[in-house]
């Protein structure tokens, strides 16, 4: 059971996914956010169930679970419906990360949260003992969604600016890589801190 828990966090197109698949190259645990929106929606979750009490059937495929096309463009075309599913799905997003991160084996783990400065850092996840930002100067950010996912320009710096500033996500670190450089320099960066946290978690426990 890991009692040494490090969150890793960054803007999009930041590399957080390479941050994290080097951690599981070393053998460590990641819980990923990602991965609890998803399973908290799955049919028989009572998150389901409540978002469907909340929102309608129609927001239901045949199959029973969620129509995530159908919820993205209800919530991003109205922002009450999106705090009021944030309200329903956040705390159990919470819960089965910490849950998953308070089992895994291994002296430390890490788990994956890309929103963390948005929903109030450690304010909300009080467990965390590390905050990792991966960090890239905006331009490259811009540049490298404009290459990852075809977006115009104008489209990827309203994707940067949707999100919270790079200051922001900063004040919340405790240790930081800045991915600006060959995927070799992040994967070094990682390793680094592989060590470093393996002797905290020892010292901690």
């Amino acid at each position: 059971m890991a009692d040494f828990i490090v969150a890793v966090t960054g803007g999009v197109a930041s590399g957080k996914s390479a941050a994290t698949r080097a951690f599981e190259a070393l053998g460590v645990t990641v819980a990923d956010a990602d991965v609890a929106a998803r399973a908290v929606v799955e049919p028989g979750q009572p998150a389901l169930a409540e978002v469907a009490a909340a929102f309608g059937p129609q927001f239901l495929l045949a199959d029973g679970h969620l129509d995530r096309a159908a919820m993205r463009e209800r919530v991003f075309s109205d922002p009450t419906a999106k705090a009021r599913l944030e309200g329903l799905l956040h705390p159990r997003i919470r819960a089965w990360l910490r849950d998953a991160c308070e089992s895994a084996p291994g002296p430390y783990v890490v788990t994956a949260i890309p929103l963390l400065a948005e929903v109030g850092a450690r304010a909300t996840y009080p467990w965390l003992q590390r905050v990792l930002v991966v960090d890239v100067p905006t331009p490259l950010q811009v540049a490298r969604l404009m290459q990852r996912d075809g977006s115009s320009a104008d489209l990827a710096g309203r994707m940067v600016a949707s999100q919270a500033s790079r200051a922001a996500r900063l004040a919340i670190a405790d240790d930081v890589i800045v991915n600006d450089g060959p995927l070799a320099a992040l994967q070094a960066a990682v390793g680094s801190l592989h060590q470093r946290y393996l002797a905290m978690s020892q010292r901690q426990a």
